[in-house]
């Protein structure tokens, strides 16, 4: 695409591209208008080819959990299954996750609780599809800028702002639309703990991806400078050296928004 038209591209796609997942569809079987919201569309620029291999292998995909071939995503964390993984066509929770502005979609899915239900691949049950959709939209806005993925490094810092826990999904989104620490399609991450974004201008700790996508988060998060997660308790050792092996990026951010709930819950006696 020339400049002109990849500046046009409409970032909604990337947020309504895999909405057949949260009806625990395949892509083929997934409908292509939901609530009168056009879904399922391919999204431009590779972006969502990319965000895949960030998070899964390239290649034919083999079940790598027996007995557990379903959208509903295993916690790494516990290794529990969170409820069915699959959203009734007409639960409210899908809704905003697709209808809204560009900006009202990433604030939705930055801070949906049904979105992190389901998992990216049913072959990778620790995977999830919210942290591949926040991926996808990151890489196509950085697309759509003129970036190349080689241009862009993964920011982390600690949060200044904490999205509010016990809300109803309207203030969470509205917290994100509102807070000064999430930049509009770039955040792909933001806990009480830290914020992460992809940038082509990085101002705090960063780590380069690399040259092209691939499972290499571990890789990332070992580059990052110092201590991201900023704490030393026993429980955020365990959990730093649990990102230092997980290679999927959609895992490892969903990782660290469960290991952030559950610490803010209370970890005492937790043995790490």
């Amino acid at each position: 695409m020339a400049r002109s038209e990849t500046a046009s591209v409409d970032l909604r796609v990337a947020y309504r591209h895999d909405v057949h997942k949260l009806r625990g569809r395949q892509h083929g079987s997934g409908r292509d208008e939901l609530f009168d919201v056009p879904v399922n569309d391919s999204v431009p620029l590779q972006a969502d080819r990319d965000a895949a291999l960030l998070s899964r292998p390239e290649g034919e995909p083999e079940q790598t959990v027996a007995n557990h071939a379903s959208p509903a995503r295993l916690s790494l964390l516990t290794g529990s299954v969170l409820e069915t993984g699959a959203v009734p066509l007409q639960y409210p929770a899908i809704t905003p996750l697709i209808d809204g502005s560009p900006e009202e979609l990433h604030a939705a899915w930055l801070t949906s609780e049904t979105a992190a239900l389901v998992n990216e691949s049913v072959y990778l049950p620790y995977s999830s599809l919210k942290y591949h959709v926040l991926l996808v939209a990151a890489l196509l806005d950085a697309y759509r800028a003129g970036h190349t993925f080689d241009d862009l490094f993964l920011v982390v810092e600690p949060a200044t702002e904490s999205p509010p826990r016990n809300a109803d999904r309207k203030a969470r989104q509205q917290a994100a639309l509102d807070a000064d620490c999430v930049v509009p399609h770039r955040t792909v991450l933001w806990t009480e703990a830290m914020t992460m974004r992809l940038s082509a201008s990085p101002d705090g700790p960063a780590a380069w991806p690399g040259p092209a996508p691939a499972e290499s988060f571990a890789d990332v998060w070992n580059r990052v400078s110092g201590s991201p997660l900023g704490r030393e308790a026993q429980w955020w050792r365990h959990v730093d050296a649990q990102l230092r092996r997980i290679r999927s990026w959609s895992t490892a951010l969903q990782y660290i928004e469960d290991a952030v709930r559950q610490d803010t819950r209370g970890t005492a006696g937790v043995d790490a």
